[in-house]
């Protein structure tokens, strides 16, 4: 789900370490584990916190099988696939899988979520209209990045949806970054040297999914993708294997 760099070929800083909390949220099951799981293994391995917050349960991600039956499975996929990488909070927002609308609802349901949660960091995916300019991007990315980068300043404006409150959920001022990864646009990286392996196995979780989308083994299909986009971006990042992300202050 990323592509080689495109850009210049200068050093790429690493992420910040100063924060303890982060929050993921992406459109589907799997999203998180092209690529990004690798730095959030080594993130808990430090002792921080991280969460995942998925849009939908990916019902509609496999031709084979029905959305009843897709959806649990792939619920349970994604939270055998958390677990791995250390992450045991895994919240589901019941968006439809392939229409989630950009709107109001969605950015109320992301900032209950960060107010739920409180991050320093948020994290998400490609939220542009294509891959690199060489691959249309899926409508939900588009629809959850851009969301969720929204959603970072709604969740500390007690005026905006004042219904979380009522509900218990005060402002959360706390979002120092917004993190999104998948791009070709990245500003920082992460080491993924030991998140590597861990994020190959929990890649391999999404079974179910990855054996309607390649005929190759799926350990092979898995190790050669998230190895090859790691080293990809090691030339700008010391000769180390990385993740890279599109860094945004707050």
């Amino acid at each position: 789900m990323t592509e080689t760099p495109n850009a210049p070929q200068d050093q790429l800083p690493p992420m910040p370490e100063d924060w303890q909390r982060a929050l993921a949220v992406v459109a589907h099951p799997d999203d998180l584990e092209y690529g990004c799981s690798a730095a959030i293994a080594a993130w808990t391995d430090a002792g921080k916190e991280v969460a995942y917050v998925l849009a939908t349960r990916g019902e509609a991600g496999i031709d084979t099988i029905d959305p009843e039956t897709c959806g649990p499975l792939r619920e349970r996929e994604q939270r055998a696939s958390a677990a791995v990488v250390g992450v045991s909070q895994v919240d589901f927002l019941d968006h439809r899988d392939g229409v989630v609308e950009y709107g109001i609802a969605l950015r109320r349901d992301i900032a209950a979520a960060i107010r739920k949660y409180r991050p320093e960091l948020v994290i998400t995916l490609n939220h542009r209209d294509t891959w690199g300019g060489v691959a249309w991007n899926t409508p939900d990315h588009v629809a959850v990045g851009r969301a969720t980068l929204d959603a970072a300043g709604d969740a500390g404006n007690r005026w905006i949806f004042p219904e979380l409150a009522e509900a218990g959920l005060e402002p959360w001022n706390g979002v120092r970054w917004v993190a999104v990864a998948g791009t070709v646009r990245p500003t920082h990286a992460a080491d993924v040297t030991a998140g590597l392996d861990r994020a190959v196995r929990s890649l391999l979780e999404h079974r179910a999914y990855i054996e309607v989308l390649t005929k190759e083994d799926p350990e092979a299909y898995c190790r050669s993708f998230l190895t090859a986009n790691a080293e990809a971006l090691a030339p700008r990042f010391g000769g180390r294997p990385a993740v890279g992300f599109e860094l945004f202050g707050r």
